[in-house]
């Protein structure tokens, strides 16, 4: 729900195309280079100084994201980032849209488990006026009725489409099973009955727990030096305050060996898997990465993909991935099939994850999989704004600002004893939880 419908049909009309055709230009390949400024006020970010065109990409996170959300205000951290570009200082709604159009200038927000993040996009000509805008959508945002019941009506909506969608249906039902009572559990975009129930006080209240300077991280790509930078950091972020308000998360360890099915009626199974992963500072991260492509996350290659799509046709797809967390890890995977084949491809699964914890991986295999993973690694680099995004992530995994030349060295160290070691740790004598939803079968 980053960026509503209406807001971007307001955004093309304005003639931005140039905008979003700047954002998609591929930058150089060769190794980035990242600068650390910090302003005067003491702010730091993460630059990657580009002047092949005339953009500017921020982003940047607060720490403390839905995991945030009250006990029984499930959605109020994504309806916080729905509203804060939905007027601010003197300019309400539509002023503060017609705004962006007209300088051509993106702002937008994003709530994830453990952040709520930002970004903005400019050309260098409106670099000035889009900080200021930015500056008020964090410190001065309004919330009118108007706009905040806008917004929770498409939040609404959305809630309700999940509710009748197998894929999210399987998603909420695997975290709530698997952790409970946990903050993780709790429903990053709400509930219906949730979201109707909040108030532009409750978003007052949300935006003082968590924008706040400490729980800050910035990562900015483009046209712009360090020493221009600097300043137009204490002119957006200075005037939050130092701290916010977050309340302690738990760590937590998802549950294992739990099934649970869902009847719904729709012409396929869908199937949620998944069992405690690593969490990103962990020493055997990039070993159990690795060890993922292998069994599920490399696409056509992967065991999963070759047992249960191209050998038997039980799915068009089926994938895992590690999932880290602040306060948790998960390894999770999924596919959809038949519902009267659902139980053969779960037992197809599961027979994968064992032979990955019994056997491992040919020295072919990692081999093959070593080079996938650093050859696509440039993907994550071809446009302003994933750079900005990666530098971001870098930030809070806490990975220091030379990760990006360390990567692919630490993919290549990876041995097969690494990877045999990180399956036994993962997946010896583990039950995943599983979660099924689909047609009744006799």
């Amino acid at each position: 729900m980053r960026v509503f419908l209406e807001k971007r049909l307001r955004f093309l009309a304005a003639g931005s195309l140039a905008l979003f055709s700047a954002l998609l230009i591929v930058l150089p390949a060769q190794a980035v280079e990242i600068q650390r400024v910090v302003s005067p006020g003491g702010i730091e970010a993460w630059l990657v100084e580009d002047h092949t065109i005339p953009l500017i990409a921020v982003n940047f996170s607060f720490k403390g994201g839905a995991a945030q959300d009250p006990a029984g205000q499930e959605g109020l951290t994504r309806l916080l980032s729905a509203t804060l570009d939905e007027g601010a200082g003197d300019l309400p709604s539509q002023a503060f849209q017609a705004r962006l159009e007209n300088l051509a200038v993106s702002i937008s927000f994003d709530a994830a488990k453990d952040h709520l993040y930002g970004n903005l996009r400019t050309l260098t000509p409106t670099r000035d006026e889009a900080f200021d805008l930015l500056h008020i959508a964090l410190t001065k945002p309004r919330f009118d009725a108007e706009a905040v019941d806008r917004m929770k009506a498409q939040l609404i909506s959305s809630a309700k489409r999940q509710a009748e969608d197998p894929d999210a249906i399987a998603s909420l039902t695997y975290i709530e099973t698997a952790l409970g009572d946990h903050p993780y559990a709790r429903p990053t975009g709400g509930t219906p009955e949730s979201l109707e129930k909040l108030t532009p006080a409750d978003l007052v209240q949300q935006h003082k727990r968590l924008v706040a300077r400490s729980g800050l991280t910035i990562g900015v790509v483009g046209a712009i030096d360090a020493k221009t930078l600097a300043p137009l950091l204490d002119r957006v972020f200075a005037d939050l305050p130092e701290n916010g308000d977050l309340s302690p998360i738990p760590e937590v360890t998802p549950k294992t060996g739990l099934h649970v099915s869902k009847t719904l009626q729709v012409p396929q199974t869908t199937l949620m898997f998944g069992l405690p992963g690593l969490k990103r500072d962990d020493p055997d991260y990039q070993a159990a990465y690795v060890m993922n492509h292998i069994l599920g996350g490399g696409s056509f290659t992967s065991w999963l993909y070759q047992e249960v799509r191209e050998k038997r046709g039980l799915a068009y797809g089926v994938n895992t991935s590690l999932a880290p967390y602040d306060h948790m890890g998960l390894l999770l995977g999924s596919t959809a099939t038949r519902a009267d084949r659902a139980d053969e491809s779960l037992k197809i699964v599961l027979q994968q994850v064992d032979r990955m914890a019994t056997k491992g991986p040919t020295q072919a295999e990692l081999d093959s999989a070593k080079r996938y993973l650093t050859g696509s690694y440039a993907l994550r680099f071809d446009s302003s704004g994933k750079i900005a995004s990666q530098l971001v992530a870098l930030q809070n995994a806490g990975l220091g600002i030379d990760y990006f030349d360390r990567r692919n060295s630490e993919i290549e160290a990876v041995t097969l004893d690494d990877v045999n070691r990180v399956a036994q740790r993962l997946l010896a004598g583990k039950e995943p939880t599983v979660v099924s939803v689909g047609p009744a079968t006799d």
